[in-house]
């Protein structure tokens, strides 16, 4: 069975596979990229994207704050604790966040109880009310075969690398390449 919907970008959900998702902080993309956002995001659009996230040299940056950082991975840790999903890998960048999940619940399910709880938590944190946290919609692709998975699981636990933020990804403290969560 494939669960399947539409609002800006198409989401496809098949059900028992392992699902790539990304999502960013409110007002984080630079205006110039909206339109690719919400178009066709391929694997070169999606890098394209990404290494803007990466740059964050527009909007909040919020996720470099350590108590935010955290609370995130709060977030995820419960998300696995209740059995909504099993994490895979999981990097939390500035203003974005990648992970690797095989959902046990819909990823609808899976990305509001992290995005909610998360958002609670770092508008608490910051003294906002009422204020957006994370831009409404994710990215999710799924996964198509083990090679895949070992090319996107790489990817996210380097994403600090590529970033210029550290040397090597076990050196980045809130990523699954040094504090996997299980």
């Amino acid at each position: 069975m494939v669960t399947y919907y539409e609002r800006n970008l198409p989401h496809w959900h098949p059900t028992g596979q392992d699902i790539f998702l990304t999502w960013r902080l409110n007002g984080s993309l630079p205006r110039h990229l909206h339109n690719i956002a919400s178009k066709d995001l391929s694997g070169k659009r999606f890098v394209e994207l990404d290494q803007a996230l990466d740059r964050g040299d527009v909007g909040p940056r919020w996720l470099r704050d350590p108590r935010i950082a955290e609370s995130l991975v709060g977030s995820l840790r419960t998300t696995v604790e209740k059995r909504l999903h099993t994490l895979h890998a999981y990097a939390i960048m500035a203003n974005h966040v990648h992970v690797l999940i095989t959902p046990l619940a819909s990823v609808a399910e899976v990305t509001k109880h992290i995005k909610g709880a998360s958002a609670r938590a770092a508008n608490r944190l910051l003294g906002f009310t009422g204020s957006l946290f994370w831009q409404d919609e994710s990215f999710d692709h799924w996964v198509r075969d083990p090679a895949e998975w070992q090319k996107i699981r790489a990817y996210i636990e380097r994403n600090p690398v590529s970033a210029g933020l550290v040397s090597r990804p076990e050196e980045w403290p809130w990523s699954s390449a040094s504090r996997p969560i299980r």
